[in-house]
């Protein structure tokens, strides 16, 4: 693994709003930034010479603007290019092994109708080693925003999640907001009252939470921490969180499954909901 910032390019506004976010980010980490654009290989097996010159002319094209946003302010910022030619999913995913952290787009990655959050973001996302960022092109302009949220589950997977929170709320200086969203018991839903256990839920939900982050605050003391235990929908709480924020990161659990979803149903929807970027980091 090389220490950089991976960034998937294709000329769209997402990707280069994508592209924005990344380079803000290669430089707070002082790392490399690699553009990486993806050629979908064509479906006749010969291409006539021309179409394979304006492909070819294209990808310099897209690669050379991505390149220049990149490094506008930011003349330190060591910038490489790369274009690849395979499946955009699978080739993101693997080259995803090279790097700290992979962006991508969260709409279109590809001129191919389809390639939405469903396809190619998600594939990315949801199988990649390393943490992903996505990137609406409405979310340009939170590259500089300093505030990370985290939604934290409570079990003992959420280390390299908090690990990764952590250090960028550091990076960044603006403090982070550490949230566990839970619903009532099985008995209050039932009987359509409150249940006094709910409070005892709560309670107990704080307890771990403290005893979660008390070694990345050692480790971290500098970063502002504020813990909440909030009632109601994770999708939602995170969402409403997030507003402001330049980083919103969720939990994704490991599946050994080859096929399936590998992206939880709350990391989904907030990535369709929230309006800063989302990272989806791989838990153990």
């Amino acid at each position: 693994m090389t220490a950089q910032v991976l960034v998937g390019v294709d000329g769209s506004p997402e990707s280069l709003a994508a592209v924005e976010w990344a380079a803000h980010e290669a430089a707070l980490r002082h790392v490399p930034l690699c553009l990486l654009h993806v050629e979908e290989p064509m479906r006749t097996q010969r291409v006539h010479g021309q179409v394979a010159f304006a492909a070819a002319s294209r990808s310099r094209a897209v690669l050379r603007e991505a390149a220049d946003r990149a490094r506008r302010g930011r003349p330190q910022l060591r910038v490489t290019t790369r274009c690849d030619l395979g499946r955009v999913a699978e080739t993101l995913r693997g080259a995803a092994d090279e790097a700290d952290l992979v962006v991508v787009g969260s709409r279109a990655l590809g001129e191919i109708a389809g390639f939405l959050l469903g396809s190619v973001s998600q594939a990315v996302a949801g199988t990649a080693g390393r943490p992903v960022v996505l990137v609406r092109a409405d979310c340009a302009d939170t590259a500089a925003r300093t505030a990370v949220v985290a939604g934290l589950g409570l079990s003992d997977r959420g280390e390299a999640l908090l690990g990764f929170v952590f250090a960028e709320a550091d990076r960044r200086g603006g403090g982070l907001r550490v949230l566990h969203c839970w619903g009532p018991s099985a008995a209050s839903v039932s009987s359509g009252t409150a249940d006094p256990g709910d409070d005892e839920r709560e309670r107990r939900a704080v307890e771990r939470m403290t005893e979660l982050l008390r070694p990345w605050r050692r480790r971290y003391p500098g970063v502002r921490v504020i813990p909440e235990a909030v009632f109601g929908s994770p999708v939602a709480g995170l969402s409403q969180a997030a507003r402001g924020a330049g980083l919103l990161a969720v939990g994704r659990r490991r599946r050994r499954l080859p096929l399936g979803p590998h992206l939880g149903h709350v990391a989904h929807a907030v990535i369709n909901h929230s309006t800063a970027p989302v990272a989806v980091v791989p838990l153990a």
